[in-house]
C-alpha cells in the first residue's frame, strides 16, 4: 500500500512541475509601452532582441532587451500582445 502511495504522489507531483513551467497568464489590462535608449550595438553582427514579459509571480514583469549574434538564415521575431476572452495574454518573441 505504500509502494502504491509513493508512486501516486510521485507522478503527480512530476505533473505538477512539468505543467506549472509552461503556463502564462492574462491580465485585464495591458502594460504600458516601456521605453528606454536601446545602447549601440556590440559589433555589426549583431541584433537588437527586443524586451520581453515575463509571467511570474501573478503577473508579468518586463525583461529589457540586448544585442545577440544573428543566426544565419534566421531573423527575430519580436512579441507581441494578444487580446481575448481571458484578457491580454503575452506571446514571447522567436527565431524564425
Amino acid at each position: 500500500m505504500s509502494k502504491q502511495l509513493f508512486l501516486i504522489i510521485a507522478i503527480a507531483g512530476s505533473l505538477m512541475g512539468v505543467t506549472g513551467c509552461t503556463v502564462d497568464g492574462y491580465v485585464t489590462s495591458q502594460p504600458a509601452d516601456v521605453v528606454y535608449t536601446r545602447p549601440g550595438a556590440p559589433g555589426p553582427d549583431y541584433i537588437w532582441v527586443d524586451g520581453d514579459w515575463i509571467w511570474g509571480g501573478g503577473r508579468y514583469n518586463y525583461h529589457p532587451g540586448y544585442w545577440r549574434r544573428g543566426r544565419p538564415g534566421r531573423v527575430w521575431v519580436g512579441g507581441t500582445w494578444n487580446h481575448g476572452a481571458r484578457g491580454y495574454h503575452w506571446n514571447r518573441g522567436h527565431w524564425r
